[in-house]
C-alpha cells in the first residue's frame, strides 16, 4: 500500500509541476548578455520546477520497488492523462477526437498490462 501511495504522489507532482510550469512560463525570460545566463523565474514557475524536481527523485525510489517493464508505462500513460485533463479544465486548451481515442487506448493498455502482471505473480 505504502508503495501504490508514494506512485500517486508521484504522479500529482508531476503533473502539479508542469502545470505550474506552463502557468509561469508567459512571465518567464531568458537571455544570454556577455556570455552570461540570465532568467528570471517568477514563483509559480519556481514552484513548478521543484514539484518536478521532487516527483523525479521519488520516480528513482519508484523504479527500486517496481518492474521496469511494468511501473514505466503505467505511470507514464497515467501522467499523460492527467495532463491533458488539467490542460482542459484549467487552460481551456482542446482535446481533439483523436485524443479521446488516445486515453481510450492508454486506459486498456494499463488495464491489460494490470492483468498480465496479476496473472504473472500468481
Amino acid at each position: 500500500m505504502a508503495r501504490m501511495v508514494l506512485v500517486i504522489i508521484y504522479m500529482l507532482l508531476s503533473v502539479s509541476g508542469i502545470v505550474m510550469v506552463k502557468a509561469g512560463a508567459a512571465s518567464a525570460e531568458f537571455g544570454v548578455a556577455a556570455g552570461i545566463l540570465n532568467m528570471k523565474l517568477d514563483l509559480l514557475t519556481l514552484a513548478g520546477l521543484s514539484c518536478y524536481v521532487v516527483s523525479f527523485l521519488l520516480f528513482m525510489k519508484i523504479l527500486t520497488q517496481y518492474e521496469l517493464h511494468y511501473i514505466v508505462p503505467i505511470t507514464t500513460g497515467i501522467v499523460q492523462i492527467l495532463i491533458l485533463l488539467a490542460a482542459f479544465f484549467i487552460f481551456r486548451e482542446k482535446i481533439a477526437p483523436l485524443n479521446l481515442i488516445g486515453i481510450f487506448v492508454v486506459i486498456i493498455g494499463i488495464v491489460l498490462m494490470n492483468l498480465k502482471h496479476t496473472s504473472s505473480v500468481s
